[in-house]
């Protein structure tokens, strides 16, 4: 798979899956909303300060980050670092109308934070094959990209 094809698989996925280890060392595996996203590297999920699986990655914040589309037999999984936000650039970056129904304090809530997954290595595969790319080749596709809706900019949905 090209660097391309493989961000088009990303951009037209809507859920991704977060790998990561919780405090008692046992393998955990999360289904996140994930749409926003910096080239092949970078990732950001709007999730609860709160929950296990943020609680777990401010102890321990390697995880790896898989997308995937099962009719076209493909797959990414990414291996990096998560890096949680609570400042309020990103928080609005990921905010949306009717949010509220979850963070009731709005924006500010402090049960809202963003992920960030920082990849610095990835496997993929398709029937064709499959391969692996480094953290120089990540940075490198990355390097000129900002953040952007992926699943946005692959519909034209928002």
């Amino acid at each position: 798979m090209t660097l391309d094809e493989l961000s088009a698989l990303i951009n037209r996925s809507l859920f991704a899956d977060l790998g990561y280890t919780d405090e008692q060392g046992r393998p955990n595996i999360r289904r996140v909303f994930c749409v926003w996203h910096r080239g092949l590297g970078r990732h950001l999920i709007s999730t609860n300060t709160g929950s296990a699986h943020v609680q777990s990655l401010l102890q321990n914040g390697s995880t790896c980050l898989y997308f995937a589309d099962d009719a076209a037999f493909e797959g990414l999984c990414l291996y990096g670092k998560a890096v949680i936000h609570t400042d309020r650039p990103f928080k609005e970056l990921l905010w949306n109308p009717g949010d509220e129904k979850y963070y009731p304090q709005g924006i500010d809530d402090p049960d809202y934070c963003v992920t960030e997954f920082v990849a610095e290595s990835a496997r993929f595969y398709r029937y064709d094959g499959k391969g692996t790319l480094s953290a120089a080749e990540l940075a490198a596709f990355d390097a000129d990209k900002q953040f952007e809706n992926g699943y946005a900019k692959h519909t034209g949905k928002t």
